[in-house]
């Protein structure tokens, strides 16, 4: 097991931050949603406003980030490894890390494709509690909301 120390994002993080989402976000959209849907963080304003307003977490193996959440009072969002990083156990513990801080019952909302994610959720308790269609960057897609139970 590695060693991995979760601490509070701060803004010398945005460079790897942003590095982490633009690297990962193609991966999560595979299978959920048309590839074009893709954005980078600092060009899409709606996602750049969202994730400037939740607390942000991040995740540092040897003192380099590696991963980073993002919480809300009952959600957990933006959970975002380094693929070089990724199956360490870092999204497990920013996951539960997130649910710690979140005020109620926690949910996320993933894209019904993203398998990855979904059976890190249902390994930590979170069920589907709702399936909705939506759009990404005016791509369709389906999104499942799930909660802890």
């Amino acid at each position: 097991m590695i060693d991995i120390l979760i601490r509070d994002y701060n803004e010398e993080d945005w460079p790897e931050v942003r590095r982490i989402h633009d690297l990962t976000r193609p991966i999560e959209l595979e299978g959920s949603c048309d590839p074009r849907a893709f954005v980078p963080l600092a060009e899409d304003e709606q996602d750049f406003e969202e994730f400037k307003r939740c607390h942000k977490l991040v995740a540092c193996v040897a003192g380099r980030v590696t991963g980073f959440v993002g919480v809300s009072e009952d959600e957990v969002g933006w959970l975002y490894v380094d693929p070089v990083d990724s199956g360490k156990g870092i999204g497990r513990q920013l996951l539960q890390e997130g649910v710690r801080q979140v005020k109620t019952i926690a949910s996320v909302y993933v894209l019904k494709g993203n398998i990855p994610a979904l059976r890190l959720y249902e390994s930590e308790g979170f069920v589907t509690v709702t399936e909705f269609k939506s759009e990404n960057n005016g791509y369709p897609c389906v999104v499942l909301k799930l909660s802890q139970i």
